[in-house]
């Protein structure tokens, strides 16, 4: 008896499981209707800060940089130390401002401007540039060896 009892106790509770799992739909409250549910994707609010989300490179031109970046030497900071020779080919020697010399020649590139020509004793750079602005007529720079007393 105690079985039988046991079996049938089983077999209801297991028809009314689907029962009681059903959802039973009502109409939501007309309150609930005019609110807007909250986006489920992620949003941010900078509020003053940059959106760390955002390409930082976007619309730049990459070609020709380096990852570690160029330092930048203008061509008013320059001072010509001398001029080699060698096989009919001229290559100043310029000092940078932070005291560090450097080996140019014809055509060599800098922030503002390029070598354009080296002579005996001097060197004539162009300058295309004006803190970063284009220059509309690109001005010539003559950089002549200076003699220290």
């Amino acid at each position: 008896m105690r079985k039988i009892a046991f079996i049938i106790l089983i077999v209801g509770l297991t028809g009314l499981v689907p029962l009681l799992a059903q959802e039973t739909t009502a109409a939501p409250p007309p309150e609930a209707a005019q609110t807007v549910a909250p986006p489920t994707g992620f949003t941010y609010n900078p509020e003053g800060r940059r959106d760390p989300f955002k390409d930082l490179l976007t619309g730049r031109d990459m070609r020709g940089k380096t990852a570690t970046g160029e330092p930048q030497v203008f061509i008013d900071d320059l001072v010509l130390f001398g001029v080699v020779e060698n096989n009919k080919v001229y290559t100043a020697m310029i000092g940078m401002p932070q005291g560090f010399p450097m080996f140019v020649k014809v055509g060599d590139k800098f922030t503002d401007g390029y070598v354009v020509s080296i002579s005996e004793s001097q060197v004539v750079l162009r300058k295309t540039h004006e803190r970063g602005i284009p220059l509309i007529r690109p001005r010539d720079i003559v950089k002549e060896i200076t003699e220290e007393l």
